[in-house]
């Protein structure tokens, strides 16, 4: 057989191959935190929007939840703001969290919706302050310095965390066959407006919403073990050892703490995937091989 003649039987097979996942999955909701190189390269950024577009088109109701670090900080630099980053966090003053709330719920959410628009989707950009869809808190965390007399709260300005999530908003737009496309800012009782952690907002919103799968693309294969291997699969006392250990680290830490606590919260299982690889959604959720570290409770 020419190799012209073996693609078609190479489609048909992973056509094939793709079915039974289909109707596993029809009806149910994916909550995909969107991020990383994923969201700058061309290319992975019309592979991630027709991954997206592919899902809704076959039954399932995809959520995107998107972060926008770099983007944030380039338009700081731009205007003469210089970032500060304590533990990796970022400082928002008030001038900071303007340009915080413009980038990610101005132009980044409505990059995406209009690539997912322009390939043959239809998209709809939230921000967390649309229906109330996202009440937040203000984000204390206490320095543990063993050289400190007594612990200090650090105070990140207005970095908040999630205290809840209304899902009306994002349920009417699925009902009506839309995608939802959520910027990670959120309105707290004091009715200031904070930045949230994206993956800790994907987290709570695939528990909102019943999710069957939380999915967290990264740059970076999935979970390393101690050995720096890829954990294909792990459960939460598997990735409880590691933290533990000191092999989960730097931004890795809060997707696996919010992946933890999707899967012991109702989500069937949490997906760390790679966001380098073109059409990873499609290949982790439709095909037999895996693509990065799947876990569950």
């Amino acid at each position: 057989m020419s190799p012209a003649s073996a693609r078609p039987h190479e489609t048909a097979r992973i056509l094939a191959e793709a079915l039974p996942y289909i109707r596993r999955y029809r009806g149910t909701t994916m909550v995909i935190k969107y991020g990383g190189h994923a969201m700058v390269d061309e290319a992975l950024k019309n592979s991630f929007a027709r991954d997206v577009i592919m899902m809704k088109l076959v039954g399932m109701n995809p959520v995107v939840v998107h972060g926008g670090g770099p983007q944030i900080s380039q338009l700081l630099t731009k205007i003469g703001k210089q970032s500060t980053f304590i533990d990796g966090m970022r400082v928002t003053d008030s001038e900071t969290m303007d340009v915080v709330e413009m980038v990610l719920g101005g132009l980044v959410n409505k990059n995406i919706v209009h690539l997912i628009n322009s390939l043959g989707g239809r998209a709809v950009g939230l921000s967390g302050k649309d229906g109330n869809l996202i009440r937040a808190r203000k984000l204390n965390v206490r320095n543990g310095d063993p050289l400190l007399e007594r612990s200090e709260i650090i105070d990140y300005g207005h970095v908040g965390e999630v205290e809840s999530i209304d899902p009306r908003v994002v349920q009417l737009l699925e009902s009506r066959d839309f995608i939802p496309v959520v910027a990670p800012v959120g309105v707290g009782e004091d009715g200031c407006t904070y930045n949230i952690n994206a993956d800790w907002v994907a987290g709570k919103m695939a528990i909102t919403l019943g999710a069957e799968k939380l999915v967290l693309l990264t740059n970076t294969p999935g979970v390393l073990d101690r050995h720096g291997q890829l954990a294909s699969e792990l459960d939460t006392a598997g990735i409880e050892e590691l933290l533990r250990g000191g092999s989960i680290k730097g931004g890795m830490i809060p997707k696996v703490e919010c992946a933890l606590d999707a899967v012991r919260n109702g989500t069937n299982t949490a997906l760390i995937i790679d966001g380098r690889v073109a059409h990873v959604l499609l290949l982790e959720l439709f095909t037999d091989a895996g693509f990065g570290t799947r876990i569950s409770a």
